[in-house]
């Protein structure tokens, strides 16, 4: 049972730091591979993380979208090159924040692949820039080559790099050139006739071009181009309608649905549209009236109501619970994460045939220590009910002793620190006496 409680105390929210620290120094720690990039860090706990010693635990934490930034910024220091990539690759590829002084020092990294990974990220200073596009590697020199920067370089420097002696980099330099050739420099005739068919697509869904031009592609061979067209906001039901179309499950975002999502008449009438494409749109906005709401939960297709609870935080909590129950991919379980999941009354679902609803029950607010403990032994959500911090104290603790619940026991946030620290000096106890086994054998 050492290496289920271990486990459940990697899982455990109320960790305390203290434990944390210790955990992290178990030279191999049964924790699931991915218990430190998930967990909730605050800045003393981001700071245990980034300081242990093993290369894995600081790898992970850098990818922990809690983690505090400013601690985080301590590994453009690591010792090891493969740690300051992964912090180089979170920065530039997720978008964090980046505190002052790190691309300076990224930018002169010994190795060429954090160099190159910081080339790509937003703001850098004029200064990383000059340095990053005079690098001795050719790779770094085209990573941060954009036009805004072209622009600004000076006549020597760009003279320099259109004869680089690396190919990517000229390259490159052709591909910013051909960028600047941008579609909307073409008249709206040859946008709407051009052999490119996303910029056909484009020309059809911009409310700039003309009605009667954009019509034109009511019949275009590509179902992109045709999608595009029927979401215009000047076309009339019967135009809509008149066009055919395959609506996909992800429909795009036309801006005019964006900015109507909040006005409980136009919404309305949009909910209220036989094209089904904009009812789905619409669905995914991430707030929008009462009525709207309502409309959308009760619509035929089953799309827009599983929008409506994805993307949605005003999806009413009946239709939450009802996708929730039913639904049939992999994100189902997600929706007990939207705010209106939890109300008093899940409780009802305790003894229910469908074990998700079982589950569900346990998201009562108002339900006492007499649930989890119901639940407790249910071959389905048992796990999940002693992991619950109403289950009564005596409870949790008996069930850190039997080995079907002892890890569940332990990442219950109700355990006492104290009982916390008592398993880890058991984990550490008994290591220590298989070491003396080993080395006596």
């Amino acid at each position: 049972m050492v290496r289920e409680w271990l486990r459940g105390l990697t899982w455990n929210p109320a960790l305390p730091v203290v434990v944390l620290r210790r955990l992290l120094a178990f030279e191999e720690l049964p924790a699931d591979r991915w218990w430190l990039i998930w967990r909730k860090l605050d800045v003393e706990a981001t700071a245990v993380a980034v300081a242990s010693p093993r290369m894995q635990h600081r790898l992970d934490v850098a990818e922990n979208s809690s983690a505090d930034v400013d601690v985080l910024a301590r590994l453009a220091h690591d010792a090891e090159p493969q740690v300051r990539f992964a912090y180089a690759v979170l920065l530039s590829e997720f978008g964090r924040r980046i505190p002052a002084g790190v691309t300076e020092v990224l930018a002169g990294d010994t190795d060429p692949r954090v160099r190159r990974m910081i080339s790509g990220c937003q703001g850098l200073s004029p200064a990383v820039q000059d340095r990053l596009v005079s690098d001795e590697d050719p790779a770094v020199r085209a990573a941060v080559l954009s036009r805004e920067l072209w622009r600004r370089l000076a006549e020597p420097v760009r003279q320099r790099l259109l004869n680089d002696p690396a190919p990517r980099v000229r390259e490159k330099i052709a591909e910013l050139f051909r960028a600047e050739e941008v579609p909307e420099v073409l008249t709206i005739q040859a946008r709407v006739a051009h052999a490119d068919w996303s910029i056909r697509r484009d020309a059809a869904g911009d409310p700039q071009v003309p009605l009667v031009m954009a019509e034109r592609l009511a019949d275009d061979p590509e179902s992109t181009v045709r999608l595009a067209l029927s979401m215009r906001e000047d076309l009339t039901e019967e135009q809509r309608a008149s066009i055919a179309v395959e609506v996909p499950d992800w429909v795009p975002q036309p801006r005019w649905i964006q900015q109507h999502a909040a006005d409980p008449q136009r919404a309305l009438r949009i909910a209220e549209s036989r094209h089904v494409g904009l009812r789905r749109a619409l669905a995914m906005q991430p707030h929008l009236p009462r009525d709207v709401v309502a409309r959308l939960a009760a619509d035929d297709d089953p799309r827009v109501r599983r929008d409506l609870c994805d993307h949605c935080q005003d999806a009413p909590h009946e239709l939450l619970v009802e996708i929730y129950a039913t639904a049939q991919d992999r994100g189902w379980s997600a929706l007990r994460h939207h705010r209106n999941f939890a109300r008093p009354g899940l409780a009802r679902f305790w003894d229910d045939p469908n074990h998700r609803l079982r589950r569900a029950a346990l998201d009562d607010p108002q339900a006492g220590p007499e649930l989890p403990l119901r639940l407790a032994d249910d071959p389905d959500v048992g796990v999940w009910a002693v992991r619950d911090p109403r289950l009564p104290a005596a409870e949790l603790l008996r069930r850190l002793t039997l080995p079907d619940s002892a890890f569940a026991a332990a990442a219950n946030p109700a355990l006492p620190p104290t009982r916390m620290q008592q398993l880890v000096d058991l984990a550490q106890g008994a290591g220590n006496r298989s070491a003396c086994q080993d080395g006596a054998g």
